[in-house]
């Protein structure tokens, strides 16, 4: 039973579909040979433009994977992605790899950890393939490479560098001094559009290069842009002329803080926005130092300071020849006519009192001797030197760097508005009072200094309102114009197919579904007695009550209709019944 029906059911089904296939052949019957081609032609117009703007709305999910990246670079990362079957695309301009949106830093990691990109220029892994056997020559000139790779790779890591490359002029060591020569270098640098280099970074640079280089200095390195333009020489010349970048940016930073200081101590009398403060900033950056040594006169009495003091005395007791010279003067003296004596002091005991000469005896400079022995007269010198220290000062001044000249300050306060009489806004003129407070508060901010040659000038005027000026228009702002494109191109898609459906298709398929004049008529008296009789069973209730033999024949009138519209299907109807009925 089970298989019977089982057959019944696919028998069924096969009928059904060679039914289906009977009437799309009967409906394309219908049409002429001039409709088919439009139909033909306007569903495959229907289905391109489908798929087109699924391509299209699937393209704007890829973002760039790489862009400005070397032909060698770029099969590497293609092979790649194919290995990983990661979709890819190319831009417009075809120097940029695209893949899907949310597969972007997934791929450039594992691109990464493969070394990929490597850039166009190549590092030191040059030196790991050396070949046995190389000259020295060669392997010379492969260091030369990959030390002018690693710094091209180095300077691009820059955020306003693009690319780079240097270039190294090493000669060969000779031991001869007069023929020694100095290594040099050259760098080429690709800026990013609208980025430039400050005199900072190009220094940064050519310390970076003469660093890497041995006896190179960075006076050697020359750096040029894209453009030919001598980077370097715009170094030199701002040194030449004095001006060091960090200077000029530590006195912009001191007026900076000095205005920030004045603007925020201003803030709660006249209002935010209602005071403008310039500061002009005379740095003195000269290096200087100085050592004095200063005398000065020892000779006031409670200062004076003796460093040493020597003193000599002598006596001479030996004759000294007096007189003419001559032979008068060289005889000897007469002998006296009575000895010279003195009487002895009673008590005395032959010795005198100390530091006084004894009886008979004279004492002159330490000497004492007796008067008989002593010629006359006695010779006597006394020396005395006195050395005193010298008043000496030594000064050792090193000036600071970057300390303040001069302050110049500039202060502009916005007039007070009040309601005047007619009601309308008017400005008012600070009092003096007010001005003379803002001044005051001006100069102990700023730290004003008189003796220093200071100045400030604080003036009360209206400010002029300027009228902020009004974004781009909605039909010139690039998104908006984007957006716009996008929604025209796909209206415009949306529009043709609609009017291919609904204006072409549709007509079409239309008259293919018509059927013929007999079949109508079936059909609309079909209609009419399915309409009588549910108009009958409505009425039923109120009108008439049918018979059990008017209800059998209206089920024959039914079934004899539906015969006549589709007899294979009741055909099949009937087999499936005998089947079950015998089984």
């Amino acid at each position: 039973m089970a298989a019977a029906g089982t057959e019944s059911l696919e028998t069924t089904n096969a009928a059904a579909a060679d039914s289906l296939l009977s009437r799309a052949r009967e409906a394309l019957a219908r049409l002429s040979n001039k409709q088919r081609i439009i139909l033909m032609v306007a569903l495959a117009a229907v289905i391109a433009l489908l798929v087109t703007a699924t391509i299209l709305f699937r393209q704007s999910d890829f973002r760039v994977l790489f862009s400005n990246i070397g032909e060698r670079d770029g099969g590497a990362i293609i092979a790649t992605l194919e290995q990983m079957n990661v979709p890819y695309r190319f831009n417009d301009s075809g120097n940029a790899i695209l893949v899907p949106a949310q597969r972007v830093h997934d791929v450039r990691l594992r691109l990464a950890a493969q070394g990929l990109p490597r850039g166009s220029a190549v590092g030191f892994e040059l030196m790991e393939g050396q070949k046995f056997g190389i000259s020295q020559f060669a392997e010379q000139i492969n260091y030369q490479r990959g030390l002018e790779g690693e710094l091209a790779r180095t300077i691009q890591s820059i955020a306003a560098v693009q690319a780079a490359r240097v270039h190294l002029a090493i000669p060969k060591p000779t031991v001869f001094m007069r023929e020694e020569l100095k290594p040099s270098a050259s760098v080429l640098l690709n800026l990013y559009p609208g980025r430039a280099l400050e005199p900072v970074q190009i220094a940064g640079i050519q310390n970076l290069v003469a660093a890497s280089v041995p006896q190179l200095s960075a006076a050697n390195v020359t750096l040029l842009d894209q453009s030919g333009a001598l980077l370097s020489q715009m170094k030199s010349k701002l040194l030449e002329a004095g001006l060091d970048p960090t200077q000029v940016k530590y006195v912009q930073e001191v007026e900076a803080s000095i205005i920030k200081r004045v603007e925020d101590i201003l803030a709660p009398l006249v209002g935010p926005g209602n005071a403008r403060v310039q500061i002009a900033a005379d740095i003195d950056f000269s290096q200087s130092e100085q050592t004095a040594e200063t005398h000065r006169p020892n000779t006031t009495p409670p200062d004076i300071s003796i460093r040493s003091q020597q003193t000599s005395e002598t006596a001479s007791t030996s004759p000294t020849a007096q007189g003419v010279p001559g032979a008068l003067s060289n005889q000897p003296p007469v002998p006296a006519s009575a000895p010279l004596t003195q009487p002895p002091v009673a008590g005395a005991g032959g010795t005198g009192a100390p530091g006084q000469p004894l009886p008979g005896q004279i004492n002159a400079a330490g000497v004492q001797a007796p008067i008989a022995s002593v010629a006359q007269p006695i010779s006597t010198s006394k020396n005395s030197t006195i050395n005193y220290e010298i008043d000496k000062t030594i000064r050792h001044v090193k000036q600071s760097v970057g300390t303040i000249r001069r302050l110049s300050a500039a202060v502009v306060v916005n007039q007070r508005k009040e309601i005047g009489k007619d009601g309308k806004p008017a400005n008012r003129a600070l009092p003096d009072a007010e001005l003379k407070q803002i001044s005051d508060l001006v100069k102990e901010a700023m730290g004003f200094n008189k003796d220093r040659g200071d100045t400030i000038s604080v003036a009360n005027a209206p400010f002029t309102v300027v009228e902020k000026e009004e974004g781009l228009p909605a039909w010139r702002d690039p998104e908006t114009v984007s957006l716009a494109k996008d929604l025209i191109k796909y209206g415009v898609i949306a529009a043709i197919v609609a009017y291919l459906l609904l204006g072409v298709v549709r007509p079409l398929i239309r008259t293919m579904l018509e059927r013929p004049p007999g079949e109508r008529a079936a059909a609309g008296g079909q209609i009419d007695v399915i309409a009588g009789e549910e108009e009958g069973e409505a009425e039923e209730p109120v009108k008439h009550v049918p018979t059990a033999a008017e209800l059998l024949e209206k089920k024959l009138t039914r079934a004899r209709a539906l015969a006549q519209q589709d007899p294979q299907a009741v055909a099949n109807i009937i087999k499936e019944w005998m089947g079950a009925n015998g089984g």
